[in-house]
């Protein structure tokens, strides 16, 4: 997949209007997951991913491996997306569908298996909701 089939299929199927909110949803998805895992497993994930795609998830990002929960990404994401919460959540996990279609398995386990699923703010699995539907 290239980058225009990615960035037509994330705009299909969350529905908006234009590139730009689509790019700036998937830059502001994947930009904060970078900040959030490990350097190397960004580029892991990455790997797979169309070149500009990917530099969202490792170049664009200065500072791998923060530690903050899922209400801190769905907020860094609203603010970078200029959008609501709510809706900067649901692109994310949509986002993430689109990107485990694209990257192996294994990357896409590894990535779950560092992000906690909890019944408290750390509850990354709301992340993988969408994907989880699919299954």
């Amino acid at each position: 997949m290239n980058f225009d089939e990615f960035t037509g299929e994330v705009q299909h199927r969350l529905e908006l209007p234009g590139t730009g909110e689509t790019v700036r949803a998937i830059r502001a998805t994947l930009m904060t997951l970078g900040q959030r895992i490990p350097e190397g497993n960004a580029a892991d994930l990455a790997a797979s991913l169309p070149l500009e795609i990917k530099w969202y998830l490792t170049g664009a990002v200065h500072d791998h491996g923060q530690r903050f929960d899922w209400q801190e990404f769905v907020e860094r994401v609203s603010e970078i997306e200029h959008a609501d919460p709510a809706d900067a959540a649901y692109h994310a996990r949509v986002i993430m569908d689109v990107v485990r279609s694209q990257v192996p398995e294994s990357d896409f386990h590894q990535l779950r298996d560092m992000l906690p699923e909890s019944e408290d703010s750390e509850n990354w699995g709301s992340l993988f909701e969408v994907v989880d539907e699919g299954r």
